[in-house]
């Protein structure tokens, strides 16, 4: 029974949680975790671990993505980021670390550092699109032989998804921060994405989604995956659209059951994309009703990771409404260096990226970190066993607790 409260005369809220308010219970039986298998089946892929990378320019160097599919997850690359728009792609990303380090060396921190960073990243963002230079690089991803995934924003979707398929991407993600199963335009014809997934010879995740029926929409569209969630932007402020992902993800997972039944037996993937951080909240968003987590912010502290250990999502570049924050992943301040020019910037880059653990260790270990922070699969695989769990689906049924 959905939980109501009264705010008021005549107005009512439904009562949500945060993947923090929930606890998983052990059951009677534990195993082994070398008997835990974490593998993700989506259409045709098969990927090690239930984990995609954010699609934003803070993470998806060529090296991280690749390094993402060979350490056994997918990366997706943002096809409206930097990769298609500055043939430099360090020398872009090290003048919004520039802009943020030069700021707090002034005595600018808080807000002034961030105004400064993303104007420097709106105004890289206003570049044109090169078609030829994104294709190049997704190629280069392509060519080192893992699975290839790519983002579109619903609003560019007609526009680039032809260019990305034929480039080589095999998977194709249309995602922004809310997103609807037609998209309408100003002026413009709406996007109808039941007859554009249809039209497109590659599978199609699609989000983010907040509720049951806009779930259910997106599944009726033909998408083989949807992701629950916003990641972490600023909306909760500037539109006061906020997440409680333990019910939004088993919201979602109540649509997957539905569209089963209404299907006769099709499934569509549930990717949470919010409030994960840690391997325990992994396991919590998986309870919920997961199939597998996009992570952001825990990935940027890798050493391939393009931003050396700074995260941003695509929601902070834009042009006349951003919702994000150009920060230190580990919610640390920078150096507080003033550089002079951009040379020295791509020094620091580097600098910050040497000093970094590797995106082997963050995902697989062996980890120092007693909070959950690294070794994101072998935290997984332990409370699966500790809960007697071998696979993804059968954990979605374990028992959980309201904590708060």
């Amino acid at each position: 029974m959905r939980d109501y409260v009264e705010i008021g005369i005549g107005r009512e809220a439904r009562r949500a949680y945060y993947l923090r308010d929930i606890a998983i219970v052990p059951a009677r039986r534990t195993r082994s975790s070398k008997d835990v298998d974490l593998s993700w089946h989506i259409d045709a892929y098969t990927f090690d671990i239930p984990f995609a990378s954010h699609p934003t320019d803070a993470l998806a160097s060529p090296e991280f993505v690749i390094e993402m599919g060979k350490q056994g997850g997918l990366g997706v690359i943002n096809a409206e980021g930097l990769w298609g728009r500055h043939a430099d792609l360090d020398g872009a990303i090290a003048k919004v670390i520039k802009a943020e380090l030069d700021a707090e060396s002034a005595g600018k921190r808080g807000t002034s550092a961030e105004d400064s960073a993303v104007r420097t990243l709106q105004e890289l963002h206003a570049a044109p699109l090169d078609h030829d230079l994104l294709s190049e690089r997704i190629a280069q991803v392509r060519d080192s032989g893992v699975t290839v995934a790519v983002r579109v924003s619903p609003q560019h979707a007609r526009e680039l998804a032809p260019v990305v398929v034929k480039a080589g991407a095999e998977i194709l993600f249309i995602q922004g921060e809310i997103i609807s199963a037609e998209h309408v335009q100003g002026g413009g014809e709406p996007l109808n994405l039941k007859e554009f997934i249809g039209s497109l010879d590659v599978p199609v995740i699609a989000g983010g989604v907040a509720d049951y029926t806009t779930a259910l929409h997106l599944m009726r569209s033909g998408a083989a995956g949807i992701i629950v969630g916003q990641g972490a932007t600023t909306s909760d402020a500037a539109l006061g659209i906020g997440t409680h992902m333990a019910t939004q993800i088993a919201d979602a997972a109540a649509a997957r059951r539905e569209y089963l039944d209404e299907t006769e037996g099709r499934y569509v993937h549930i990717i949470a994309d919010g409030e994960i951080h840690t391997s325990g909240d992994i396991a919590r968003a998986v309870a919920c009703g997961a199939d597998s987590v996009m992570l952001g912010a825990p990935l940027a502290a890798a050493s391939q990771a393009a931003a050396g250990g700074y995260y941003w999502q695509s929601q902070a570049a834009h042009p006349r409404f951003p919702r994000g924050v150009i920060a230190r992943a580990d919610g640390g301040f920078s150096f507080g260096w003033g550089l002079d020019d951009a040379a020295a910037t791509e020094d620091i880059l580097k600098q910050l990226r040497s000093n970094s653990p590797s995106l082997e260790t963050i995902l697989h270990g062996p980890s120092t970190s007693t909070w959950g922070g690294h070794n994101l699969a072998g935290g997984l695989r332990r409370v699966m066993a500790k809960c007697g769990y071998t696979d993804i689906k059968s954990f979605q049924k374990v028992g959980i607790t309201l904590s708060s």
